[in-house]
């Protein structure tokens, strides 16, 4: 089974367990590398993000375990940026600002402004119902629409190495609004996927919806997998874990559907670069 994760979050973001009680999970696990990825900061008022004054610490906080934990296991820092057109943007500044080994960009947020964002995330479905309504007026292709057009300009405008459940768009619809295999909504995954491709970004496979029962599937869906690989996409498998018993939930199973679809490696970060690796 697959011995790192490269997207796990701490106290210093939304995540509910400290860094060491991570590490030290990841170590008793037989983990080679651990990478640590919060949210990155945002100009306004955020439960779920670094807050603005405590980047230094939270790089500081990696710096000191990556020395401590040296020779038991290797510590990555990252961080998992939120792409709001004209509000986070410059990723590849925030990288070089911090030193950070990887980026993972994500959309959690759509909009353009901090009084109109549509929330498409979190374990509730009522801030994605209300959204779709206040700013589309309901109409769910509009609102998927402005989600992956979102991502396609943050694949075309942005530097960064992992892109982040690219298809977390359909988890609060919760099949409400509209199914996978409807030919619109296919065509503007297949977009998204083309512009990965152009841009050699890697996708993670993320189990996080299987364990926290918010969708019965990876994000992306296994049922995108072989177009991926088609595509000569690379992936890695991520639990995006917030918790530290979560590290390697369901990774067996994301294994398993990667080489259904013809995958034989994934990726990961060592020795300052990306490395294929075995499944």
């Amino acid at each position: 089974m697959q011995h790192f994760n490269l997207h796990t979050h701490s106290t210093y973001s939304d995540g509910k367990s400290p860094m060491e009680d991570t590490i030290e999970e990841a170590i008793r696990q037989g983990m080679h590398t651990l990478g640590f990825s919060d949210h990155s900061s945002v100009p306004f008022d955020s439960r779920v993000s670094i807050p603005m004054d405590k980047n230094d610490e939270y790089v500081a906080h990696l710096k000191e375990s990556k020395d401590r934990y040296s020779g038991k296991i290797d510590i990555l820092s990252s961080m998992e940026m939120e792409f709001i057109p004209g509000i986070v943007v410059d990723f590849d500044k925030i990288k070089d600002k911090y030193n950070l080994d990887y980026l993972i960009g994500s959309v959690h947020l759509v909009g353009k402004s901090p009084d109109t964002l549509w929330f498409i995330d979190g374990k509730s479905v009522e801030p994605y119902d209300e959204g779709l309504q206040k700013y589309f007026g309901g109409d769910i292709k509009k609102g998927v629409r402005a989600y992956f057009d979102q991502e396609n300009e943050m694949i075309e405008t942005e530097k960064f190495d992992i892109i982040g459940h690219f298809d977390k768009v359909k988890m609060n619809s919760r099949g409400r609004y509209f199914q996978e295999d409807e030919k619109w909504y296919r065509d503007m995954v297949f977009e998204t996927l083309d512009l990965i491709r152009q841009h050699d970004l890697i996708v993670e496979i993320n189990t996080r919806g299987l364990y926290k029962q918010r969708y019965n599937g990876f994000y992306p869906s296994a049922w995108l997998l072989p177009r991926m690989r088609e595509l000569d996409i690379p992936v890695v498998i991520s639990s995006d874990a917030h918790q530290y018993w979560e590290l390697t939930y369901f990774f067996k199973e994301a294994e398993e559907a990667l080489r259904n679809a013809g995958y034989k490696a994934m990726m990961c970060f060592r020795n300052g670069k990306w490395e294929a690796e075995e499944l």
